[in-house]
Order: structure tokens, then C-alpha cells, then sequence
């Protein structure tokens, strides 16, 4: 058994995810659209009992994403500060707009995917994958013969995506990652290279019926 499958979860929506604005390592809540998200998220998942483990970035917004949706689930879940958000330094907070503004320099590296661009107080976007590829590769480690569920933020899997397709990091993100979206990537450790394969991506469809009754 050298297969670990992963489901991986981006957080449901907040008030900050609908006006754009960078959250990074600030700690904000689901709203009424992100709860009912993680509500959909439940209905689906208890339909799916896999999972050896579970793991939530100990951000709000993941957190109570992952209690709520595996609400129904004899699964603990397990906080990990690995999957955090990206700290985005000076420019969490703010818009696209008002960053641009405010920091027009550091603006044009953080377009730009500059690899070393820290912005000031933050976390650069090199350190960050390193970050995310080591937790990544613990858990398939740890887990190797099972499938595990994590909840985490859209930098993140912005990170993961590009792990799995050999994508480079400075390049223009040209993928989906919606919120509460369910992706799904396996780790082959018998393999000696490029042991990560997307199996699905950026699926929504559970969330439909949810969507539908707020409208």
C-alpha cells in the first residue's frame, strides 16, 4: 500500500472572500453563505466515511469549516498550523485596489509572484510552499495505505496544485479554487519522482442545493 489519497478543502466563504479583500493569517468567520457551504459539505462527506484522519489549519474559517462538516463523522479533527494561509504581511486586510494604492512597488512584486517578496512583516512565497509541501508530504508519509481530509485556505491549494502538475510558482494562477470546493490528489511513494497526481479538482457539485436555498 504505497497510495495516500487526499481530500482537500478549501474553507467556506467569508464577507472578506466576497469583497476581495487578502485575509491571510487574520482570523475571520464563515458567513451565512460559507456555513451553509460547510452545512452541504456535511451532507456529502458523511456519504464518503474513508478517512483514516482528519486536519484543519487552525485559522477560524478552516476551523469551523472542518467541525461542521464532519459534524456526522466518528473523525476527530486535528489542528494543523501547517496548512495556515500565506501571512501576507503589510497587505493583509486590504484589497487588490487599496494595495495597489497604498504599496504600489511591493504591489507589482506581489503580481508578479516574486519568489522572495515578503511584504515587510509576511511570509515569502518561496518559504510559504516550502511550508505547505513539507506538511503535505508528512501526512502521505504517515498515512500511507489511507485517505485523509484536510481543511484549509486558497493560497494553499494554490501551492498544492502546482506540486501535483509540476506548474512553477511564478506563473499566473490560471485554476479554479472555490470555496468549500473538494479536491481530491494521491501521493504514489513507490514512485521515485513526481509522486503527486491530481485525481479531481475543484468540485462544486454538492454544493448546489445549498447555494439554491439562500438564493
Amino acid at each position: 500500500m504505497t497510495i495516500t489519497h487526499f481530500c482537500i478543502v478549501r474553507h467556506g466563504e467569508t464577507d472578506w472572500n466576497a469583497e476581495k479583500r487578502l485575509q491571510g493569517q487574520i482570523d475571520i468567520s464563515l458567513n451565512t453563505v460559507g456555513q451553509a457551504q460547510a452545512v452541504a459539505l456535511r451532507a456529502h462527506l458523511k456519504k464518503t466515511p474513508v478517512f483514516a484522519a482528519a486536519y484543519s489549519s487552525d485559522l477560524a474559517r478552516a476551523w469551523h469549516t472542518a467541525k461542521i462538516a464532519t459534524a456526522d463523522m466518528d473523525l476527530a479533527v486535528s489542528p494543523a498550523p501547517s496548512f495556515r494561509e500565506r501571512h501576507y504581511g503589510t497587505h493583509q486586510g486590504l484589497t487588490s485596489a487599496e494595495a495597489a494604492h497604498a504599496y504600489p512597488a511591493m504591489y507589482h512584486l506581489h503580481q508578479a509572484r516574486d519568489l522572495h517578496y515578503a511584504y515587510d512583516t509576511g511570509e515569502s512565497l518561496a518559504a510559504f510552499a516550502a511550508r505547505i509541501q513539507t506538511g503535505l508530504s508528512t501526512l502521505a508519509e504517515q498515512h500511507r495505505g489511507q485517505a485523509v481530509l484536510i481543511f484549509t485556505h486558497g493560497g494553499v491549494l494554490d501551492i498544492i496544485y502546482r506540486l501535483a502538475t509540476q506548474r512553477p510558482l511564478d506563473t499566473p494562477r490560471d485554476f479554479p479554487i472555490p470555496n468549500a470546493g473538494l479536491n481530491w490528489i494521491n501521493h504514489d511513494a513507490s514512485l521515485s519522482a513526481h509522486r503527486w497526481q491530481i485525481i479531481t479538482w475543484g468540485d462544486q457539485a454538492h454544493l448546489t442545493a445549498a447555494l439554491d436555498e439562500l438564493a
